[in-house]
C-alpha cells in the first residue's frame, strides 16, 4: 500500500487475498459503495459474476486517483482485462463548503482520524451541498472486454474497493479529489483562530517571536516532567470491611463493587484518550433496569451483587450471562436481537431474502430454515437472526440454548461465517 501522507494524486493498494467464507463491505459507508454498484447495474448476473471474481482473488493491485479507480482483473479462463470505474470529483466550491463544516465539528475531524465516516458527517456534508457517497448511476464503468454497462471486471474491482474503503474512507476522499495529507493541512489551515474582519482561507498576521531569543528561554525554563505510565489495571478501592458497622441502607458489597466500576471505566476512559489523542465521543443511551442490570453485570462482579443483578435482570445466571455476551457484541441493539421473537414485515422480509440470495453463490448458498425474525441452518446449530436496522446477527446453539456468537453485520455470508467460527 502507498503512503497515504505522499503528496502525489494517487495511492496504490496491493491485492487482497481471497474472501472465502467472509462477505464484503462491512461498514455502512462501503455498503453505501456497493448499493450503488447494485442498483445502476443493469445486469444483475454480471454483478454476481463480479462478486465471485472479487471473492476468488482475481482483482490485481488496485489504483486510486481523483476521479478514477484502475485494476486489471482475470476471468475464469486467466485472460486479463483493464477495469476503470470513475467517480465525478468534487468542485473546488464544494470542498470547500465541506472543509468550512467540518472544521466547525471537532467530532467529524476525529471521526475522519480514526478512518470512520460516521452517518452524520456525510448527513452533515450533504447539508452542506456535498454528497460524498456515490448514488445510484454514479460510478461509471470502463472496460477493455467491450462492456457498455457494468461488466463482471468492473463489478469486481467495485467489491475490492469496497473492502478498502472498510479499513480507509480517505479512499473515498481521495476518490472525490483530495488526499489525506492534503486535506488534514486544509483543515489545520483552517482551524487557526481568525480576526472578526478576517476571511477563510485569508492569512493572518501574529506578532512572532525572534527565534534566537525563544531559544535562549529554553534554558531558563524547567523542562516539562515526563507523563506517567499508565497503569496496567485499575486500581482497587479501598476496603470497607471495617470495626464499624455500616448506617441503615447501605450495602458495602454493593459500594464496593460500583467503586470497582468506576475505577474500570475511569481507566477505560483514560487508555482511549491517551491513544487517540483527542476528545472522546459519547453516546447517550437511556437503558431499562433489566438492561442496566446487564450492563453492569459485564464488570464481573462479586458473587453476592451478581445475585442481585441477575434478580434485576429478571433472568436466571445462564440467561444473565448469555445477555452479558450479547451486550459485549452490541449493546441494546444485541440485546434486542437476544430477546425479541417477532414476524418480520413483509418489506422488510422481502429484503432479507433478497440479501440471502445475493450472499452466496447459487452451488454455496446454504439450506436455512426461516421462522418469524431467524434463519436456521440445516444442521441445527447455527442461526442468523435479523435485527430491526436490516443487520444480520450470528447465533451458535451452545447446551441447548441459543448464543451470540459476534457482532452484527449488513452481509449474512460475513454473519453466518461467524457463527460457525470461521472468522
Amino acid at each position: 500500500m502507498s503512503d497515504p501522507y505522499d503528496n502525489t494524486p494517487e495511492r496504490t493498494f496491493a491485492a487482497l487475498p481471497p474472501a472465502h467464507g467472509r462477505g464484503f463491505a462491512q461498514s455502512w459507508w462501503g455498503q453505501a459503495w456497493l448499493k450503488a454498484l447494485e442498483d445502476a447495474a443493469m445486469d444483475s448476473q454480471e454483478v454476481k459474476t463480479g462478486r465471485r471474481l472479487a471473492r476468488a482473488g482475481a482483482v490485481g493491485a488496485v489504483s486510486v486517483r481523483p476521479g478514477r479507480i484502475t485494476a486489471v482483473v482475470r476471468d475464469r479462463d486467466r485472460t486479463s482485462h483493464r477495469a476503470d470505474v470513475l467517480l465525478q470529483e468534487l468542485s473546488e466550491e464544494q470542498w470547500d463548503r465541506f472543509l468550512g463544516m467540518a472544521v466547525e465539528r471537532a467530532g467529524h475531524i476525529a471521526a475522519l482520524l480514526d478512518r470512520e465516516m460516521p452517518p452524520h458527517l456525510v448527513e452533515d456534508a450533504a447539508a452542506a451541498g456535498v454528497e460524498l457517497l456515490p448514488g445510484l448511476g454514479d460510478l461509471e464503468p470502463e472496460c477493455d472486454c467491450g462492456a457498455w454497462d457494468h461488466c463482471g471486471h468492473t463489478a469486481a474491482l467495485c467489491y475490492q474497493v469496497a473492502r478498502l474503503l472498510d479499513e480507509d474512507p480517505f479512499v473515498l476522499l481521495l476518490l472525490r479529489s483530495r488526499g489525506e495529507r492534503e486535506l488534514l493541512d486544509e483543515l489545520q489551515v483552517r482551524s487557526v483562530p481568525r480576526t472578526e474582519t478576517e476571511t477563510p482561507g485569508q492569512e493572518q498576521a501574529y506578532e512572532g517571536v525572534d527565534a534566537a531569543e525563544a531559544y535562549a528561554d529554553g534554558d531558563i525554563l524547567p523542562p516539562l516532567p515526563d507523563m506517567p505510565p499508565l497503569p496496567a489495571e485499575p486500581g482497587l478501592p479501598p476496603s470497607l470491611d471495617t470495626e464499624t458497622d455500616p448506617a441503615s441502607g447501605v450495602d458495602p458489597v454493593a459500594l464496593e463493587f460500583l467503586a470497582t466500576q468506576a475505577a474500570r471505566e475511569a481507566h477505560r476512559l483514560l487508555t482511549e484518550a491517551l491513544r487517540a489523542g483527542h476528545e472522546q465521543r459519547s453516546i447517550a443511551a437511556e437503558l431499562t433496569l433489566p438492561q442496566d442490570a446487564v450492563r453492569l453485570a459485564a464488570g464481573v462482579p462479586d458473587t453476592s451483587v451478581a445475585d442481585r443483578l441477575t434478580e434485576g435482570s429478571g433472568r436466571d445466571r445462564e440467561g444473565l450471562a448469555l445477555a452479558v455476551r450479547a451486550w459485549e457484541h452490541g449493546g441494546t441493539a444485541a440485546l434486542d436481537v437476544l430477546e425479541a421473537d417477532r414476524p418480520a414485515e413483509a418489506e422488510t422480509l422481502a429484503r432479507a431474502r433478497a440479501a440471502l440470495e445475493s450472499a452466496w453463490e447459487e452451488d454455496q448458498r446454504p439450506a436455512l430454515r426461516a421462522s418469524r425474525n431467524r434463519w436456521t441452518a440445516a444442521d441445527g446449530r447455527t442461526q442468523l437472526r435479523l435485527g430491526t436496522d436490516g443487520r444480520w446477527w450470528p447465533y451458535r446453539k451452545e447446551r441447548g440454548r441459543w448464543a451470540p456468537a459476534g457482532p452484527a453485520s449488513q452481509d449474512p455470508a460475513t454473519a453466518l461465517a461467524l457463527a460457525e467460527g470461521q472468522e
